[in-house]
């Protein structure tokens, strides 16, 4: 294979990859790509952080005789993402209330 199909098989394997009908649209999006595969890092991240947050204020909660969960809290949780994103925004929250409940 010489230098020049071997660009070329690169360029259409990037295509196919991407979705992309042109090999700058390809480029575009593996480098956008990219940037959301960091970003999801990041989120995961922060989502690890929270709920170790979350287990100490349950630990001190029960330690303390009150209950491992606080609705009024969560209800507040509930509120400020979908205030901040919508509709969406509450199933995403109530995905992270439930992983950050029970750890404890």
């Amino acid at each position: 294979m010489t230098i020049a199909t071997t660009h070329k098989t690169h360029k259409t394997d990037q295509a196919d990859k991407t979705g992309a009908r042109t090999p700058e649209a390809a480029d575009v999006i593996e480098g956008a790509r990219d940037r959301i595969d960091a970003l999801d890092d990041r989120i995961i991240g922060l989502v690890q952080e929270r709920m170790a947050v979350s287990a100490v204020i349950q630990e001190a909660r029960i330690g303390s005789g009150g209950r491992r969960v606080n609705l009024s809290r969560e209800m507040e949780v509930l509120a400020h993402y979908r205030d901040a994103l919508g509709k969406p925004g509450t199933s995403l929250a109530m995905t992270l209330l439930e992983l950050c409940r029970g750890r404890v």
